[in-house]
């Protein structure tokens, strides 16, 4: 939203020299800021935009938003450009709320401890065959990235749909009250960010915030909420405005039947509900991206959208990269990558995807380490590599840290120990990889963004192809 310059100071209880200049944008990044843009000079945890301001400014930015104390101190030909503040984040949460609420229609906010932004993807492609739409690009979900996505809200959108992330207890609740949205979605509340916090009721504490934080003042406040998750089927329980319901069991407002996981073609399921019945079918894999694909649909049921709409949309759907993404080798070799994070429960569902996958020689899983589960991490490691071998899985290489537990999970259910590595690091996982992936091979990589799988993805995709499996050392196979 195009703002002039003394409009953005009022509204942050500053001044500019410039007042009728209009800012056509807003930067957080001296390297990416473009012509006309206002920049902020953000404090991070590495680095501090008051650094880069003049080399903000060099590269067009209009002006910048700094502390204080900055402008007190900057030279004479830079104070003429600069906005002065108290709290450079702050700041920039004012004007995004204040520009989210000049707009003033409806907005999505999402949330769940995984799949909230295939969820956002899919919302907004499915809201897009009626609507213009604004949703948040990749990740922005935090303190810096929110703000940055309601900014790029325009007066031509009919509605928003943004992603929470958290990590603390009141982090969705601060956030919500910037976004103010009428819908809150919750996808799920799973074992991720045990690091910081003492149970899954916990966990699910913070998710229940987005809830508890909708805006009521331009309308009903709708609640979508998983009702196979008994957490988050709890959120309903004292919640003043309408809530939705969808899940893969009885007693939902959307539900999933004549579930079919296909890989590699993909999955198909029929969703029935108010006004709705009607078959879908979608490239992603995996049971959970069906409880994905299902908050989408409830959440877009809201705004009217028909139900061929929608399934076209959903069968033409693209994930963003590194979500379930499939890629073929050079020699035959097919390679998953769902390298972007990682949970016990997607690494679960993974699992099950790649043992209902038809036609593959051996099923070979790079499973990096799954970050942040606090205390009881080694448990969910091992009953991760347990997982590995009720699904029938042909090797197991484990990556970084906690990943060794993989190893002994599999071997506590019989896993035959000549077919399990543990790797320090990605690139030393990759080497190996390189060496043992043949033709025919299906291999899944997937760990926390941490560890940097992505480094495995990328030797792969630049490594000679493969040999036939009949040039390769010989090992037990199985075609099915």
């Amino acid at each position: 939203m195009r703002l002039r310059l003394g409009d953005v100071a009022e509204i942050l209880g500053s001044v500019s020299a410039a007042p009728e200049q209009l800012a056509e944008g807003y930067s957080i990044d001296s390297r990416q800021v473009r012509a006309g843009e206002l920049f902020f000079a953000l404090r991070g945890r590495r680095l501090d935009g008051h650094e880069f301001v003049r080399q903000a400014l060099e590269g067009g930015a209009v002006a910048a938003v700094v502390e204080g104390a900055f402008r007190e101190g900057a030279s004479a030909s830079l104070v003429p450009a600069l906005i002065p503040v108290r709290d450079t984040t702050e700041a920039l949460q004012v004007l995004a709320r204040e520009v989210r609420r000049r707009w003033s229609k409806r907005l999505i906010a999402i949330t769940g401890s995984m799949g909230k932004t295939t969820t956002k993807e899919l919302t907004a492609a499915l809201l897009s065959t009626r609507y213009s739409v604004l949703k948040s690009r990749g990740n922005l979900n935090n303190d810096f990235g929110l703000p940055q996505a309601l900014l790029e809200l325009e007066p031509s959108h009919d509605v928003a749909v943004v992603e929470l992330a958290m990590s603390s207890a009141g982090e969705i609740a601060r956030l919500a009250r910037i976004a103010e949205p009428e819908i809150g979605v919750v996808t799920n509340v799973a074992p991720v960010h045990l690091q910081f916090f003492d149970s899954l009721d916990d966990i699910g504490r913070a998710k229940r915030e987005l809830i508890e934080h909708l805006n009521r003042e331009r309308g009903e406040a709708t609640a979508v909420l998983n009702g196979d998750d008994p957490r988050v089927k709890r959120f309903a329980e004292g919640f003043k405005g309408r809530t939705v319901m969808f899940g893969r069991h009885r007693g939902v407002d959307f539900l999933a039947t004549e579930v079919e996981l296909a890989p590699p073609q993909g999955t198909s399921f029929r969703v029935q509900g108010p006004s709705l019945n009607a078959e879908f079918k979608m490239s992603l894999l995996g049971a959970h991206n069906v409880e994905n694909a299902l908050a989408a649909i409830a959440a877009a049921s809201l705004f009217g959208v028909p139900a061929d709409k929608m399934a076209k949309a959903l069968a033409t759907f693209k994930n963003l990269p590194g979500r379930s993404e499939i890629l073929t080798l050079p020699g035959g070799v097919t390679l998953v990558n769902d390298c972007y994070n990682s949970n016990p429960r997607a690494m679960e569902s993974m699992l099950e995807t790649l043992a209902a996958w038809t036609g593959v020689k051996r099923r070979i899983v790079v499973a990096g380490e799954m970050l942040e589960l606090g205390p009881p991490s080694a448990q969910w490691h091992r009953a991760v590599g347990r997982k590995c071998a009720e699904c029938a899985v042909d090797w197991v290489i484990g990556v970084q840290g906690d990943a060794r537990f993989f190893l002994e999970g599999a071997c506590d259910e019989g896993f035959d120990p000549s077919r399990l590595r543990f790797f320090a690091t990605a690139l030393e996982a990759a080497e190996f990889c390189r060496t043992l992936l043949r033709e025919g091979d299906l291999a899944l990589v997937k760990g926390s963004r941490g560890v940097g799988l992505e480094a495995v993805i990328e030797l792969l995709e630049s490594s000679p192809a493969v040999s036939p499996a009949s040039s390769q050392r010989p090992s037990p196979e199985r075609t099915d």
